[in-house]
């Protein structure tokens, strides 16, 4: 997907006001023929975004739903096209996605906890969007309901009905409750149930053992809902080189990872994490086009 000969998608399929993800949009083709075509291009774009997850091999590194800091998303998005990720997850901000699509033809991500933001991130080339990544709420005591997070979910679907959506359950509930969730959220017509856990957790040990910890609240989660729910489970938040795998064999169809690489102060040491991580779950750092996923001769300029 980071190949030279490639036009990113949001160039080519996702035109400026010509996006054919928002359904809601008055430029949308109004002749049958062109509505089809048009429906046929929703199938094969999302398809092709859920690829990974389906083959149970996705990456989504993530820059911070509250990181506005160009310099430090452009390190991230950098890191995760070069390092061997399969998408990048970035904070619901127009510019932030013009940013990260003139520097990846990874699928964009963009997350937030107000679906009304979204429309406009996806116009301007996103191909993805995330109820999630909560840490900066739960440092400011703020926490999300069951509730709130399904109709925080109803009215995204509204609004980007053809959109990939993931969710993310919140650590703050009890397992069985998590599991719950996940469950009333695939009825809800989402494509992708994020875990989350890392800031729970208080590990007593230094090392490979401390990493082991920190990633336990995320992985028994993944490993839970896994087994309640036929989409994809992205296992995130408190993992590493060396946990990314046993979240696999949870049961998770990929990882998310962030502050593992936004934190770091060099754009080669993100990119180095990005290819451990990537190397833990034998991801080729060679891509194809997002489009039609050619390595090269990409017929999509």
């Amino acid at each position: 997907m980071s190949c030279s000969f490639c036009t990113p998608v949001s160039n080519t399929i996702l035109k400026p006001n010509r996006n054919p993800l928002l359904q809601n949009c008055s430029s949308l083709p109004r002749r049958r023929t062109s509505l089809n075509r048009t429906r046929a291009l929703l199938s094969t774009t999302k398809e092709i975004i859920l690829k990974e997850f389906h083959e149970r091999r996705a990456l989504k590194i993530i820059s911070g739903l509250q990181n506005f800091d160009r310099e430090n998303v452009a390190a991230v998005v950098t890191a995760a096209d070069k390092g061997g990720a399969t998408h990048v997850d970035i904070a619901c901000d127009v510019d932030m996605v013009k940013l990260a699509t003139s520097l990846t033809t990874l699928p964009v991500c963009v997350s937030s906890v107000d679906p009304a933001a979204f429309p406009a991130a996806v116009e301007a080339g996103a191909l993805m969007v995330e109820i999630g990544n909560y840490d900066s709420f739960y440092e400011m005591g703020l926490t999300f309901s069951p509730d709130q997070i399904l109709n925080l979910t109803k009215e995204t679907k509204r609004l980007l009905p053809s959109v990939v959506l993931s969710v993310t359950v919140p650590h703050t509930l009890s397992l069985p409750d998590q599991v719950k969730l996940a469950e009333q959220l695939e009825e809800e017509g989402v494509d992708i149930i994020q875990t989350e856990g890392g800031k729970c957790s208080a590990p007593s040990k230094a090392g490979i053992l401390g990493l082991i910890e920190k990633a336990t609240p995320t992985l028994a989660a993944a490993y839970s809902i896994s087994r309640a729910v036929r989409i994809p489970v992205m296992c995130s938040s408190g993992l590493s080189a060396v946990t990314a795998p046993m979240a696999i064999t949870a049961g998770a169809s990929g990882v998310g990872v962030g502050s593992a690489i936004n934190k770091l102060n060099d754009v080669v040491a993100m990119i180095a994490q990005v290819k451990s991580i990537a190397e833990s779950l034998d991801l080729s750092t060679e891509r194809g086009c997002v489009r039609c996923k050619k390595r090269t001769c990409c017929p999509c300029i």
